[in-house]
Protein backbone atom coordinates (compact mmCIF):
# COMPACT_ATOMS: atom_id res chain seq x y z
CA UNK A 1 0.00 0.00 0.00
CA UNK A 2 1.64 3.30 -0.82
CA UNK A 3 2.22 5.45 2.05
CA UNK A 4 -0.92 8.33 0.46
CA UNK A 5 -3.32 5.99 -0.44
CA UNK A 6 -5.97 5.47 2.47
CA UNK A 7 -6.66 1.92 3.28
CA UNK A 8 -10.08 2.50 1.90
CA UNK A 9 -8.83 2.76 -1.55
CA UNK A 10 -6.43 -0.61 -1.42
CA UNK A 11 -8.66 -3.21 -3.45
CA UNK A 12 -7.57 -5.77 -0.84
CA UNK A 13 -9.81 -8.74 0.44
CA UNK A 14 -8.65 -8.27 4.11
CA UNK A 15 -11.45 -6.32 6.84
CA UNK A 16 -11.11 -2.80 8.21
CA UNK A 17 -10.18 -3.94 11.01
CA UNK A 18 -7.34 -6.74 9.86
CA UNK A 19 -6.04 -3.93 7.80
CA UNK A 20 -5.61 -1.50 11.06
CA UNK A 21 -4.23 -3.73 12.85
CA UNK A 22 -1.58 -4.90 10.49
CA UNK A 23 -0.92 -0.81 9.44
CA UNK A 24 -0.30 -0.66 13.37
CA UNK A 25 1.79 -2.88 14.09
CA UNK A 26 4.01 -1.87 10.83
CA UNK A 27 3.81 1.37 11.76
CA UNK A 28 5.09 0.69 15.23
CA UNK A 29 7.44 -1.27 14.13
CA UNK A 30 8.85 1.51 11.50
CA UNK A 31 8.40 4.43 12.78
CA UNK A 32 9.58 4.80 16.97
CA UNK A 33 7.65 8.66 17.14
CA UNK A 34 4.28 7.12 15.45
CA UNK A 35 4.51 4.63 18.38
CA UNK A 36 5.24 6.61 20.97
CA UNK A 37 2.00 8.69 20.00
CA UNK A 38 0.05 6.01 19.73
CA UNK A 39 1.54 4.42 23.15
CA UNK A 40 -0.78 7.71 24.59
CA UNK A 41 -3.66 6.87 22.45
CA UNK A 42 -5.69 5.86 25.28
CA UNK A 43 -5.42 8.58 27.62
CA UNK A 44 -8.47 11.04 26.16
CA UNK A 45 -5.78 14.20 27.10
CA UNK A 46 -3.36 12.47 24.52
CA UNK A 47 -5.40 10.55 22.13
CA UNK A 48 -5.55 13.39 19.86
CA UNK A 49 -1.43 11.94 19.08
CA UNK A 50 -3.45 9.31 17.12
CA UNK A 51 -6.01 10.95 14.88
CA UNK A 52 -3.13 11.47 12.31
CA UNK A 53 -3.25 7.70 11.64
CA UNK A 54 -6.87 7.10 12.51
CA UNK A 55 -8.00 9.99 10.16
CA UNK A 56 -5.63 8.62 7.38
CA UNK A 57 -7.66 5.22 7.99
CA UNK A 58 -11.06 6.41 8.00
CA UNK A 59 -11.85 6.38 11.23
CA UNK A 60 -14.66 9.07 11.58
CA UNK A 61 -12.81 11.07 14.89
CA UNK A 62 -16.21 13.34 16.10
CA UNK A 63 -17.94 9.95 16.52
CA UNK A 64 -17.03 8.12 19.85
CA UNK A 65 -18.49 4.55 18.78
CA UNK A 66 -15.95 4.86 15.65
CA UNK A 67 -13.13 6.13 17.12
CA UNK A 68 -12.69 4.39 20.49
CA UNK A 69 -12.37 1.09 19.47
CA UNK A 70 -9.42 2.02 16.99
CA UNK A 71 -7.88 3.93 19.52
CA UNK A 72 -8.18 1.50 22.35
CA UNK A 73 -6.72 -1.20 20.04
CA UNK A 74 -3.78 1.02 18.40
CA UNK A 75 -2.67 2.01 22.16
CA UNK A 76 -2.76 -2.00 22.78
CA UNK A 77 -0.75 -2.83 20.06
CA UNK A 78 2.09 0.07 20.32
CA UNK A 79 2.16 -0.78 24.05
CA UNK A 80 2.70 -4.29 24.07
CA UNK A 81 5.56 -3.94 20.44
CA UNK A 82 3.30 -6.88 19.26
CA UNK A 83 5.25 -7.62 15.75
CA UNK A 84 1.96 -9.66 14.44
CA UNK A 85 -1.38 -10.11 15.12
CA UNK A 86 -2.12 -12.99 18.12
CA UNK A 87 -4.90 -15.62 18.59
CA UNK A 88 -5.12 -15.24 22.28
CA UNK A 89 -9.00 -13.99 22.90
CA UNK A 90 -9.79 -11.60 25.68
CA UNK A 91 -11.64 -13.96 28.13
CA UNK A 92 -9.00 -16.50 27.56
CA UNK A 93 -5.75 -13.48 28.11
CA UNK A 94 -7.66 -12.33 31.63
CA UNK A 95 -7.60 -16.02 32.58
CA UNK A 96 -3.60 -16.46 31.23
CA UNK A 97 -2.84 -13.99 34.00
CA UNK A 98 -3.77 -15.94 37.14
CA UNK A 99 -2.45 -19.13 38.84
CA UNK A 100 -6.16 -21.04 39.36
CA UNK A 101 -7.26 -19.20 35.86
CA UNK A 102 -11.04 -18.41 35.99
CA UNK A 103 -11.43 -19.58 38.82
CA UNK A 104 -9.02 -16.54 40.49
CA UNK A 105 -11.30 -14.26 42.62
CA UNK A 106 -9.37 -11.25 40.86
CA UNK A 107 -9.83 -12.26 37.50
CA UNK A 108 -13.47 -12.99 38.00
CA UNK A 109 -13.96 -9.73 39.70
CA UNK A 110 -11.90 -7.88 36.18
CA UNK A 111 -14.56 -10.02 34.07
CA UNK A 112 -17.26 -8.95 36.22
CA UNK A 113 -16.20 -5.22 35.82
CA UNK A 114 -15.87 -5.48 32.04
CA UNK A 115 -19.10 -7.17 32.07
CA UNK A 116 -20.79 -4.27 34.06
CA UNK A 117 -19.95 -1.87 32.00
CA UNK A 118 -23.17 0.27 30.21
CA UNK A 119 -21.67 1.64 26.92
CA UNK A 120 -18.19 1.72 24.96
CA UNK A 121 -16.29 4.79 26.57
CA UNK A 122 -16.58 2.60 30.17
CA UNK A 123 -15.78 -0.37 28.14
CA UNK A 124 -12.90 1.15 27.12
CA UNK A 125 -11.80 2.99 29.92
CA UNK A 126 -11.84 -0.30 31.98
CA UNK A 127 -10.35 -2.33 29.46
CA UNK A 128 -6.86 -0.05 29.78
CA UNK A 129 -5.89 -1.80 33.23
CA UNK A 130 -7.05 -4.88 31.90
CA UNK A 131 -5.12 -4.72 28.77
CA UNK A 132 -1.74 -3.50 30.76
CA UNK A 133 -2.04 -6.35 32.84
CA UNK A 134 -2.60 -9.31 29.78
CA UNK A 135 0.45 -7.34 28.85
CA UNK A 136 2.86 -7.66 31.83
CA UNK A 137 1.94 -11.35 32.55
CA UNK A 138 0.63 -13.43 29.40
CA UNK A 139 3.44 -14.48 26.83
CA UNK A 140 1.37 -13.86 23.88
CA UNK A 141 -0.07 -11.42 21.76
CA UNK A 142 -4.03 -11.09 21.86
CA UNK A 143 -6.09 -11.31 18.84
CA UNK A 144 -6.14 -7.91 18.33
CA UNK A 145 -8.75 -7.89 14.93
CA UNK A 146 -11.47 -9.72 17.13
CA UNK A 147 -10.72 -7.11 19.92
CA UNK A 148 -11.05 -4.32 17.70
CA UNK A 149 -14.68 -5.99 16.24
CA UNK A 150 -15.53 -6.75 19.47
CA UNK A 151 -15.41 -3.21 20.32
CA UNK A 152 -16.88 -1.73 17.12
CA UNK A 153 -20.33 -3.55 17.91
CA UNK A 154 -20.30 -2.99 21.22
CA UNK A 155 -22.40 -0.44 21.27
CA UNK A 156 -25.24 -2.27 19.32
CA UNK A 157 -27.69 -4.24 22.10
CA UNK A 158 -25.49 -2.87 25.05
CA UNK A 159 -22.65 -5.03 24.15
CA UNK A 160 -24.57 -7.82 25.29
CA UNK A 161 -23.48 -10.32 22.18
CA UNK A 162 -19.82 -9.19 22.87
CA UNK A 163 -19.72 -9.55 26.28
CA UNK A 164 -21.25 -13.05 26.17
CA UNK A 165 -18.34 -13.48 24.25
CA UNK A 166 -16.45 -12.08 26.80
CA UNK A 167 -17.42 -14.96 29.56
CA UNK A 168 -17.25 -17.79 27.37
CA UNK A 169 -13.88 -17.53 26.21
CA UNK A 170 -13.44 -16.63 29.98
CA UNK A 171 -14.87 -19.67 31.20
CA UNK A 172 -13.79 -21.67 28.26
CA UNK A 173 -17.03 -22.37 26.14
CA UNK A 174 -16.58 -22.54 22.41
CA UNK A 175 -17.79 -19.80 20.77
CA UNK A 176 -19.49 -20.36 17.46
CA UNK A 177 -17.74 -17.94 14.60
CA UNK A 178 -20.56 -18.15 12.58
CA UNK A 179 -22.92 -16.92 15.12
CA UNK A 180 -20.72 -14.38 16.34
CA UNK A 181 -21.98 -11.76 13.81
CA UNK A 182 -19.94 -8.85 13.53
CA UNK A 183 -17.58 -9.85 16.18
CA UNK A 184 -16.20 -13.12 14.86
Amino acid sequence: MQENQSPAASGNDKSWEQRFVETVIERCQNDKGMAARLRRADNPATEYQSWELLGWFGVDLERDYERLPFVTVAATIAKSKSERNGSLRLGQAITSCYKEGNKDDQAKARLRRLLACNDLAEACRILRPVLTLIDNRVGQPLDYVRLLRQLRFFGFESGLRTKTQWAQEFYGQPVDDDKEGGAA
